[in-house]
């Protein structure tokens, strides 16, 4: 049994001075694109996105838990709950060590805060949903595949798929912009996620009451046809950044080097 434990304590220790890789940071150019949410001018005008940079995968639990060391004021013991509800990283029940065929599997319930201050801790941010859903679009060979029936069934295959069992580890397949597990693998926070309840279009709906219930960015969602959208936006639009889940996890973004832009 003690040599048990000294095993444990020195898989840990050997986990937590181990040298962090540097996370894969993909440059993304700047691209027009009609959003499923209503830009708010006549026509619904193609949204203009910026060139950034975007985490090639989703955070995984072993870079996560490795942030939670260095930063003990977010670990499950310690983050206030203004920051973290209840259930907040339930799944390590006070571990700060990653179970050993779990550590390359996307972090979950882990709540807006606690991504936004991991993303900033690497000199990042978390993407916004324009940004998202601009690389979401592409598929292996097209910048743009929303229009592609054999496409969107795939990725409404894995929304009818039970989320009881754990992601699987990080590394899909890349899109066309070299990014991975956009669909497939797990939802994902984004920077301005409160703020897809309210748009221009929703705003003129003539009935306030209306808005309260149904959710304002599901209401102003131009391409109706795109449920695997309309579901992000409908469980985004219902957290606070306090929430976790279990299936809900991040990337993050950065701006790209003036050079490069």
């Amino acid at each position: 049994m003690r040599t048990d434990r000294f095993r444990l304590l020195a898989g840990a220790l050997l986990f937590a001075c181990l040298p962090a890789p540097a996370a894969e940071y993909v440059p993304i150019p700047a691209g027009s694109f009609v959003s499923a949410l209503s830009s708010g001018s006549p026509g619904n005008a193609p949204v203009r996105v910026a060139p950034f940079a975007m985490r090639a995968t989703p955070v995984t639990t072993r870079e996560f838990l490795a942030f939670t060391a260095s930063h003990p004021e977010w670990q499950r013991s310690r983050v206030p709950a203004i920051f973290a509800d209840a259930s907040y990283l339930h799944q390590f029940d006070g571990s700060q060590t990653p179970p050993p065929t779990g550590s390359e599997r996307p972090i979950t319930s882990v709540s807006w805060f606690a991504a936004q201050a991991f993303c900033e801790s690497e000199g990042g941010r978390l993407p916004t949903w324009h940004e998202w859903e601009y690389v979401a679009a592409a598929d292996a060979g097209h910048a743009d595949a929303r229009r592609d029936p054999a496409w969107r069934a795939k990725i409404l295959s894995w929304y009818s798929q039970s989320s009881g069992m754990p992601p699987p580890v990080v590394g899909g397949a890349a899109n066309f912009y070299g990014i991975r597990d956009m669909h497939g693998l797990i939802w994902e926070w984004v920077d301005d996620f409160n703020a897809l309840l309210v748009s221009a279009d929703s705003r003129n709906q003539g009935d306030p009451d209306r808005l309260q219930f149904c959710g304002a960015g599901a209401i102003s969602l131009q391409d109706k046809e795109n449920y695997a959208i309309l579901m992000r936006i409908a469980l985004l639009s219902a957290l606070s950044g306090a929430d976790t889940t279990n299936n809900l996890g991040f990337r993050c973004a950065r701006a790209l080097p003036m050079e490069n832009k």
